[in-house]
C-alpha cells in the first residue's frame, strides 16, 4: 500500500513538475476560433490545457442537490428503523437483567431460553445495522458514479474535435491559471441540461 501511494506520489510529482515547464517555456493563448471559444485553451508547446473543479461541480450540480436530499431522506429512513430495532433490544435487554436479579424466572431453563432469544436479537440489530450501511454506502457510490458520469459525458461532448489534449480534476492541480478552468462553464452547462431533462 506504501509502495503504491508513493508512485502516485511521483508520478503526480512529475505531472505537476512538466506543467509547471510547460507553463513558463509555454507560449501564447491560442489564436484560432472565437475568443469564446479558446478562453481556456492554452498552446504550452502544442498542449492545449484545461482544468475541472469537480469537487465544486458536486457541491454546485443540481442533479448532485437532488441525489444528496435523496440520500439524506433514505439515511433518516435507515436511521430511524434501526434505532426502533435497538430500542426495543435495548428495553427487553434491561428487563431480562431486572427479571434476572429479582430471580423471577420460574426455572433456569426458562431464563437460558430469554437470553438465547435476546442473543438473537442482538444479533437480528447487528446485522441490520450492517445492511443499512451497506445500502447507504451503495447508494452514495451509484449517485457518485450518475453525477461522475454526466460530467464526462458533457466534457467529451466539449471536447469534441480534440479543443483540448488533457482536462484534468483541479484537485490534482496546486497552481493553475483560471484561463484554463472550465468549472464555471461546465457547472452552467451541467444545470440548464439538468433542468430542461427534468422540466
Amino acid at each position: 500500500m506504501k509502495g503504491t501511494s508513493l508512485i502516485v506520489s511521483i508520478v503526480l510529482f512529475v505531472a505537476i513538475a512538466v506543467l509547471y515547464v510547460l507553463h513558463f517555456v509555454g507560449g501564447e493563448l491560442n489564436e484560432q476560433g472565437s475568443a469564446d471559444e479558446n478562453r481556456a485553451v492554452i498552446n504550452r508547446g502544442g498542449l492545449k490545457i484545461a482544468y475541472v473543479k469537480a469537487d465544486s461541480v458536486l457541491l454546485n450540480y443540481d442533479l448532485s442537490q437532488e441525489l444528496h436530499d435523496d440520500f439524506t431522506k433514505k439515511q433518516e429512513a435507515y436511521t430511524t428503523e434501526y434505532g426502533k430495532k435497538r430500542q426495543l433490544f435495548e428495553k427487553d435487554a434491561a428487563a431480562f437483567q431486572e427479571k434476572l436479579k429479582r430471580g423471577g424466572f420460574l426455572s433456569e431453563q426458562r431464563a437460558v431460553q430469554e437470553r438465547d432469544r435476546l442473543v438473537g436479537m442482538e444479533q437480528e440489530v447487528l446485522k441490520m445495522d450492517q445492511e443499512l450501511s451497506t445500502k447507504l454506502s451503495e447508494l452514495q457510490a451509484e449517485n457518485n458514479k450518475q453525477i461522475f458520469d454526466k460530467l464526462m459525458e458533457y466534457l467529451k461532448e466539449l471536447n469534441t474535435g480534440n479543443k483540448y489534449d488533457y482536462i484534468f480534476n483541479a484537485s490534482n492541480i496546486l497552481i493553475g491559471d483560471e484561463a484554463d478552468n472550465l468549472t464555471a462553464d461546465v457547472l452552467k452547462a451541467l444545470n440548464e441540461r439538468y433542468n430542461e431533462e427534468t422540466k
